[in-house]
Parts: structure tokens; C-alpha cells; sequence
């Protein structure tokens, strides 16, 4: 099972909003991009905007960042779009065999380890902005053009 394309779809909302500032975000424009529905895209701005991310006013198309792009990094994207629960990221199969050596004890084997894979990549999301992100894709675009 992977994360939940929520987070890259909120990442991707962002970006598009903090590089199109001077034009209109819309659900439908971000939808277009994303190449999906704007009944999803507005489901991912209503959890961005409740984690404080983004700004909507009601009868008014677009959105807007709610703060600066380099203060929004991707862990505030992926806790704001509830990928997973604390320290659930990795899921442990429930009632393994009593009796079995390894069904005894791999729930305490295991588990320090997935809390630490978890929280290596946590960290790894934190030191990552959207103003990060939304500079590697001016850069990536300007290479293409040049070749």
C-alpha cells in the first residue's frame, strides 16, 4: 500500500498557486492540471485551508497561499491532508500466532524500527518548501526549453 496521492496532489496545488500568482487558481484550472476532478481538488483545498495553507473566499474563484512559500514545508502538506495517523504510516497485521516464536514478539521487534523509518522521512519532508519545489520546477522547465 502507498501513501495516499493526497499529499502530492496537495504539493502539486501549492505549487501551481504559488507560480501562477498573477492568474486565477481556480478548482477547475488546478484540476487541469493535476488532470483530475475539481470535486477532489476542492476536497484537497479544504483540508489545505483548514491546516491554515491556503486562503478561499466563498463566491470568489481562486485561491491563494496563506503564507509565504518557504514557510509552508511538505510535512505541513502532508499532515494537512491526513495521509496518516501518528506513527500509523506502516501498518502492523493485527493477532499474530501466541505460540509462534515470531508471532510473539514481532510487533515489539518491529515496531522501533518503522517509528524510526517514519520519523527519518517526516524530517526529510520538513527541511522541503513549496518555495523549494516551485523553484526546482522553474529550473527543470528552463532546461527543457534549452534543449
Amino acid at each position: 500500500m502507498s501513501i495516499s496521492s493526497r499529499f502530492t496532489v496537495g504539493v502539486h496545488i501549492l505549487a501551481l498557486i504559488e507560480l501562477n500568482k498573477e492568474g486565477i487558481s481556480s478548482s477547475e484550472f488546478l484540476a487541469g492540471s493535476v488532470n483530475t476532478n475539481p470535486t477532489l481538488i476542492r476536497k484537497i483545498m479544504g483540508m489545505l485551508k483548514k491546516a491554515g495553507l491556503i486562503e478561499v473566499q466563498p463566491g470568489i474563484a481562486g485561491a491563494k497561499l496563506a503564507k509565504e512559500p518557504s514557510y509552508i514545508t511538505l510535512l505541513n502538506v502532508y499532515k494537512a491532508v491526513d495521509v496518516v495517523q501518528e506513527k500509523e504510516l506502516f501498518s502492523m497485521h493485527e493477532n499474530p500466532h501466541p505460540d509462534c516464536l515470531v508471532g510473539r514478539n514481532i510487533q515489539d521487534s518491529i515496531t522501533p524500527v518503522l517509528s524510526a523509518a517514519q520519523f527519518a522521512m517526516e524530517k526529510a519532508l520538513e527541511n522541503i518548501t513549496i518555495e523549494d519545489i516551485a523553484k526546482d520546477i522553474v529550473e527543470k522547465e528552463k532546461l527543457k526549453i534549452q534543449y
